[in-house]
């Protein structure tokens, strides 16, 4: 394995290329088939920068992806130990993933779309004898019944008749004397409750007339 040493702004001297190819020696371990390994060494002249003004970067180039690693401290045996430590790390990791590779059948691929749910037909509306339409709601068994009334004018005494008449627990009206969209039912005994809406509408005919309930 190959190992080329350069220097930016610094000079390099045999003891610590010496030092260098020492370290660099354990790079065989994890990557034996490594052809070279190309070491940066720079210095910074920036006084401010002092406490890392040396920065050593390696690379190593193998038949696979490129493996490189850099550090900086104020000295640079530091430099290369960290730059080294992270090297080292990354081509274990490389080294690894060839093993796991080479050990396991190639998984089919695996659609990862979100699941689409087909669409459940929405049930029409079915309109009943009496004229009330009833509807499904989405996918549950409940079922909305709605019916239109004719809305005209009429005491809550006259509700209270109506709602009798009929047979029903509750009466849908209009008061005569408020405007006030109303609802006449039945409370325990023979009494009765009445609830109404706090706006007015406007009415037609000033006589009263029977609503549906």
């Amino acid at each position: 394995m190959e190992i080329v040493v350069a220097g930016r702004h610094t000079e390099v001297l045999p003891k610590y290329r010496a030092h260098l190819e020492q370290k660099l020696a354990k790079v065989e371990q994890l990557a034996p088939r490594a052809q070279r390994i190309d070491v940066l060494v720079s210095h910074e002249a920036n006084p401010r920068q002092s406490g890392s003004c040396e920065r050593v970067e390696l690379t190593v180039v193998d038949k696979g992806p490129v493996i490189r690693a850099e550090a900086c401290a104020d000295d640079r045996y530091a430099a290369l130990d960290l730059a080294l430590g992270k090297l080292l790390e990354r081509l274990r990791r490389s080294r690894d993933r060839r093993k796991d590779h080479r050990n396991h059948t190639p998984l089919a691929p695996v659609d990862v779309r979100p699941h689409e749910e087909a669409e459940e037909p929405v049930a029409a509306p079915v309109t009943q004898v009496d004229g009330a339409v009833e509807t499904t709601l989405g996918d549950s068994p409940v079922v909305i019944r709605e019916k239109v009334h004719a809305a005209l004018p009429m005491t809550v005494d006259d509700a209270l008749y109506e709602m009798e008449l009929v047979g029903h627990d509750f009466y849908l009206f209009i008061d005569a004397e408020t405007a006030q969209p109303a609802v006449a039912y039945r409370r325990r005994g023979w009494s009765y409750g009445v609830i109404k809406l706090d706006t007015a509408v406007r009415t037609a005919a000033p006589e009263t007339a029977a609503v549906g309930g």
